[in-house]
């Protein structure tokens, strides 16, 4: 049977096996205590040190993704005011556009161009035969003006008085039968002759011109007159 003795130091040994590792005892004059060993701190220590790298790596992690958030909000108000701006700039250049086909209908760069009912026109300050003067206005994408109606015979006589310009009218092809260069049926259509015309004078008059009065007249084709082009309003 063990002695007292001997069981003390059993219990004492057993005590210090459970504390290894994790305390041990130290000694201060009378009193006697446990104190953490080195190895028990070491794990502590580097889990405080993993909080804070992670608490760190946190906080820059959320610092970039705060700012990454603003600069995307930037750029989406920059991107919005260029927007705005260019918007501005569109409305602004749309109206100069409207203000401009209200001044001048026929286009900025035809500002010789006379605008009526629908359809521009040209008077030519130069002198040419009829086949030239249809050559230029072919030069300028139109036409010799073809004449339907009174309305638009007014607006021609108004803008030719004392002088005279070619039509587009001729009976180049054969004697009497006049035409439209457009296709215009002459017989059924508009007429404006002065009294006693067509005459064809000496059989060489075979081109119609807008005569000084502002009736209609036959004249040799090869006569230098003024003349008028005519073209639809730019799209």
């Amino acid at each position: 049977m063990p002695l007292p003795n001997e069981q003390e130091e059993k219990f004492e040994n057993k005590s210090k096996m459970v504390l290894v590792g994790v305390y041990e005892q130290e000694e201060d004059g009378d009193r006697v205590y446990l104190a953490e060993t080195e190895e028990a701190k070491a794990p502590r220590t580097a889990d405080r040190f993993f909080l804070r790298w992670k608490w760190s790596s946190s906080f820059l992690v959320y610092g970039l993704l705060a700012f990454t958030y603003l600069l995307i909000i930037i750029l989406l108000g920059l991107l919005l005011s260029n927007e705005s701006k260019f918007s501005s700039e569109a409305k602004k250049l749309h109206k100069q556009l409207e203000m401009s086909k209200e001044l001048f209908p026929c286009g900025s760069r035809s500002r010789e161009w006379e605008y009526f009912d629908g359809r521009c026109y040209y008077f030519s300050v130069q002198k040419f035969t009829w086949h030239i003067a249809e050559s230029q206005c072919a030069q300028r994408n139109s036409s010799l003006v073809v004449i339907h109606d009174e309305a638009k015979q007014n607006f021609l006589e108004s803008q030719t008085r004392n002088e005279r310009y070619w039509i587009g009218l001729n009976d180049i092809d054969e004697e009497g039968e006049w035409r439209w260069i457009d296709g215009t049926n002459y017989l059924s259509s508009y007429k404006n002759w002065r009294q006693g015309q067509p005459s064809d004078y000496q059989n060489k008059e075979d081109c119609a011109e807008i005569h000084f009065s502002g009736e209609w007249n036959d004249e040799s084709c090869s006569t230098a007159n003024f003349y008028i082009c005519e073209k639809p309003l730019p799209s």
